[in-house]
């Protein structure tokens, strides 16, 4: 690889990726490194995300698969081919991928299979659930990674143990923290969404349920929404929950029902990322937003009995709740009894120029 001028390939497909890459892409632009985009369009077509892009002020997208949803089967080959396609034509020296989604594991197998070196951000995860279908990506792609940009010093332990090697790994920070420091600002310059939901800062719960084992399955489900009721009777303000619209129709096919949890359509990254600072306490299953919380210094609760964000629960910035009620609203009242000045462990906002650096053999790591 030519490490002075590298050809950049950023593989994404979520709109998590694509805040989490936001960093990288930023970085790639003000150290003039020529790079291009695929999006794989796995949860939304290009022109649904085209708004959420354009908010966060990134270059279009070169290349738009459009996959859709499927099978794990014919998600992953619709992108193995579009990808390949892609590469083929722009022959890049490194593709970067970010996360645990099929798209990370589908750039991954390309480049790796081509040739190609392969970057992974975020690299050394784990919850240690093989039900999990992110964790099987993670795994495999940190193992066809010629670059693991491990975000702390355990997520390098985690690698070094699965026989990774050492000079493959780099600690380099979490560009979440990058993420939420660059696009706070740019939020912060958008309309109030607060005042439109009618909410107060530090006056209201934020919850986000949307992983397949909990919203698929009405024995978590119900109970997770039981405690959004019990919490609202007890802290008596709102329960704000931007429902996503698999989970919408799931509530509805499992005959599900909330009493005081108000639903609203999914909201665009800055405004969600202006509620997440503004909340009293976060209710949630997704790792992304773990670490949001734990970086804006908002009390966390995972709705989940597992995380690969250790480094929330040390700090003291997140508790697992499982999808008991009781054992929910306990977490609940444990966490807002704490001090929220815990440090943050995910670096210091730098990573995503520290990934670029290294990519162009302008540090060793």
């Amino acid at each position: 690889m030519n490490t002075n001028n590298p050809k950049v390939a950023i593989v994404f497909g979520t709109r998590p990726e694509i805040i989490k890459m936001s960093p990288v892409v930023r970085a790639l632009q003000n150290q003039g490194v020529e790079f291009f985009i695929i999006h794989t369009g796995q949860h939304y077509s290009y022109n649904m995300d085209r708004v959420f892009i354009e908010q966060l002020r990134l270059p279009e997208a070169k290349y738009n698969l459009d996959v859709g949803s499927g099978t794990h089967a014919e998600q992953t080959a619709a992108m193995l081919l579009g990808i390949e396609q892609a590469c083929l034509k722009e022959k890049p020296d490194i593709v970067l991928v970010e996360g645990d989604t099929n798209s990370v594991f589908a750039g991954a197998l390309t480049a790796s299979k081509m040739k190609i070196k392969v970057g992974h951000v975020e690299a050394g995860l784990r919850s240690y659930d093989r039900d999990m279908p992110e964790e099987i990506n993670r795994i495999l792609s940190d193992h066809m990674a010629d670059y693991c940009f491990a975000p702390t010093e355990a997520a390098r332990k985690i690698l070094l143990g699965e026989g990774i090697p050492d000079e493959k790994i780099f600690i380099t920070g979490n560009t979440v923290v990058d993420a939420v420091n660059q696009n706070l600002d740019i939020a912060r310059a958008q309309p109030d969404c607060l005042k439109k939901l009618n909410l107060s800062p530090g006056k209201f719960v934020l919850v986000t349920v949307h992983r397949q084992e909990n919203v698929d399955d009405p024995t978590r489900f119900g109970p997770i929404l039981q405690a959004f009721d019990l919490i609202h009777e007890e802290l008596s303000i709102p329960v704000i929950y931007p429902i996503h619209p698999r989970s919408r129709k799931m509530l509805k096919q499992l005959n599900l029902k909330t009493q005081n949890t108000h639903l609203i359509d999914p909201t665009d990254f800055l405004s969600f990322l202006l509620l997440e600072s503004a909340a009293k306490i976060i209710l949630t299953d997704s790792g992304g937003v773990q670490e949001e919380a734990c970086i804006l210094q908002v009390p966390c609760v995972t709705l989940r009995y597992n995380t690969e964000r250790p480094e929330t629960l040390e700090v003291g910035a997140n508790l697992l709740g499982g999808t008991s009620p009781e054992k929910i609203l306990d977490c609940v009242r444990t966490m807002l009894k704490r001090d929220s000045s815990w440090p943050n462990p995910f670096g210091d906002g730098r990573a995503g120029e520290k990934i670029v650096r290294i990519i162009t053999g302008v540090a060793n790591g």
